[in-house]
């Protein structure tokens, strides 16, 4: 099949900081997952700089990245960690028309996370939220995440969290798949005004996604985590149909290369209108961008 040139400048919604100093926050535990399961070169594995990954953007055709100051788990617990937020509030000042970030939540911190995280939004910038909701066992519908949904619609920011199948990231705290697509249908009927986004696609639920996404004005889908080669096809031809205002691009770098996902993208022979909505004019629209 013929390769599709890209139409636009890629906005990547799902990357993760990859710096050295982010990654001392890391478990000593993780080579398993991301080298030997994931496929991650060990240069990126063991930490690159800013310019780096800048670099590495701009030879894919990605123009701007969001920047994940991820909450991984309740802290104290086995292979939980959490990235400060001033970590990507600064990677964010020193490359304003680059980056931005998204807060990661823990829901096990109450009313002290939801006041954290409106702070990272109306003092440190940040443009939306983001949770892991395998890493607290907790189905996106659970009462806990409840108060951070009120926040997110107080203060008109989009929440991205995974949904599908969850993997072992750590050997010594396997953790459930709590994540099935059906239960943001909860969540978007108690918060019509919430704007969420089922990001890792939702698989193996994806056409549960796709459903959630088509019955709810206020749900979309995220695209990344899994390499576009193998993206279901009910989901591909969905981006190019009637769901290509509702699904934004991402790569979960360093799960997959961001060159990786753009040159499997062009091979899929997306319409113009829909790969272009799909890899900037959705998000753009959707966290309100200037553009």
């Amino acid at each position: 099949m013929a390769k599709s040139p890209l139409p636009v400048k890629a906005i990547d919604a799902v990357v993760n900081i990859q710096t050295e100093e982010a990654l001392s926050f890391r478990p000593a535990d993780r080579r398993g997952f991301y080298v030997e399961k994931l496929g991650v070169d060990e240069d990126t594995f063991t930490g690159i700089s800013h310019e780096e990954m800048l670099k590495r953007m701009d030879e894919a055709g990605i123009e701007k990245a969001f920047l994940i100051a991820a909450k991984i788990g309740r802290e104290g617990l086995p292979a939980a960690y959490h990235l400060p937020y001033q970590l990507v509030a600064d990677a964010v000042k020193a490359h304003p028309d680059r980056f931005y970030g998204l807060a990661g939540i823990d829901p096990f911190e109450g009313m002290t996370g939801v006041r954290a995280l409106e702070h990272a939004v109306t003092e440190l910038g940040f443009i939306g939220v983001h949770l892991y909701p395998h890493w607290f066992e907790l189905a996106p519908d659970h009462a806990k995440y409840y108060p951070f949904y009120a926040k997110c619609v107080e203060l008109d920011v989009p929440i991205q969290m995974q949904v599908g199948q969850s993997l072992v990231y750590s050997p010594t705290n396997p953790m459930r798949s709590v994540g099935q697509p059906i239960t943001l249908d909860t969540v978007a009927c108690d918060f019509p005004e919430l704007k969420l986004i089922g990001i890792h696609i939702g698989i193996p639920w994806h056409d549960e996604m796709i459903a959630m996404a088509w019955k709810h004005p206020n749900v979309y889908i995220g695209c990344d985590a899994h390499a576009p080669k193998y993206w279901p096809e009910s989901f591909v031809r969905y981006i190019n149909s009637y769901g290509q205002d509702k699904v934004i691009f991402g790569t979960d770098f360093p799960v997959i290369d961001f060159k990786r996902a753009l040159d499997d993208i062009s091979e899929l022979n997306f319409k113009p209108e829909a790969l272009a909505k799909l890899l900037r004019h959705n998000v753009v629209k959707l966290y309100k961008l200037e553009d």
